[in-house]
């Protein structure tokens, strides 16, 4: 196994770390016609409650 030979600095370490990024939400229209209000993908619309197609929770 790849043993390093010596200690990464600082710097280093947290340049290569600093390369990390994450990304933003995804926002979809809701699937029911009525609603359409922005939501994020596989999630249950929070203005109306559905999920294809479904109730699935009551709204809010």
């Amino acid at each position: 196994m790849a043993v390093p030979k010596r200690k990464m600095s600082r710097s280093n370490t947290r340049s290569r770390r600093a390369q990390w990024k994450a990304t933003a939400v995804v926002l979809e229209p809701c699937s029911n016609k009525a609603c359409r209000a922005p939501k994020p993908q596989h999630i249950a619309c929070p203005t109306c409650g559905q999920y294809n197609g479904r109730q699935v929770i009551q709204p809010a």
